[in-house]
């Protein structure tokens, strides 16, 4: 995190977060030579980029009279179309690897397989459903952007401290070849995403303050217990469980 406080080093950590998280593209793609793990404290801003995107599209729908129901499942995939559905596919193998292998080795042969099965299927359907019904019972476009950017922000905001504290489970890989994340970039986008949370109200944002850290802290459990460490695929579910934890908040707090 050396530099930081200097503006283009802020403003390459956030590029290089958007570009890797989204697809979202920049004219430049130097960064200035930062790694992924130097810029994770920025992934809350791409969460940012992709709430606004999704906000926009359910504003738009609910202009031109569509209900709650489809506009939330045309907000739902446009998030999904800005982010190339990176973090649904890290569930998606998350669940065919930890329900379907036997050893450690198979678990991690299974998450690298790019055919999905039925632990995959039945998870993306599961988080589709959550994350659909929850926005659809937020009572307008302020209250979506709100949800939306504190679930997409918080979610992003906890990759910098689960790569801080878990081992990478395989020497290859995205996660390996990102670098070692420090302390103090870790505390950063922890805490960037736990200011994004406050969208739902203070009371709001200590109840989604608890359940992520309940979340993170089992999740983390499970990682170790399963494959000893963290890959790319395991940051990627860990969005998606962070996200339909806040959603769940935001529909009892805006609707």
């Amino acid at each position: 995190m050396s530099r930081l406080s200097e503006p283009r080093q802020f403003l390459d950590d956030i590029g290089l977060s958007l570009v890797f998280f989204t697809r979202l593209r920049l004219p430049s793609s130097d960064f200035g030579g930062r790694s992924l793990a130097d810029a994770i404290w920025a992934a809350p801003f791409a969460g940012l980029a992709v709430a606004v995107i999704g906000a926009l599209v359910y504003a738009i729908t609910s202009k031109l009279g569509l209900a709650a129901g489809p506009a939330a499942a045309l907000t739902l995939a446009a998030t999904m179309l800005a982010t190339g559905c990176l973090h649904e596919d890290g569930l998606s193998d998350i669940a065919d690897g930890f329900g379907g292998g036997r050893t450690r080795d198979r678990k991690l042969e299974i998450m690298r397989d790019s055919r999905i099965g039925a632990y995959g299927a039945a998870a993306l359907g599961v988080s589709l459903l959550i994350r659909w019904s929850a926005l659809s019972q937020l009572a307008g476009p302020g209250h979506v952007f709100l949800a939306l950017l504190a679930a997409h922000a918080a979610s992003r905001g906890l990759f910098g401290a689960f790569m801080h504290l878990l081992p990478p489970a395989r020497a290859d890989g995205v996660s390996a070849g990102a670098g070692s994340v420090g302390v103090e970039t870790a505390a950063i986008g922890a805490a960037l995403g736990a200011v994004a949370l406050l969208a739902l109200g203070f009371g709001g944002a200590i109840v989604a303050l608890i359940l992520l850290g309940l979340l993170f802290a089992a999740f983390r459990v499970l990682c170790l217990s399963q494959i000893g460490g963290q890959t790319g695929d395991t940051i990627g579910a860990l969005q998606q469980l962070g996200e339909i934890a806040v959603l769940l908040v935001a529909s009892v707090c805006l609707s």
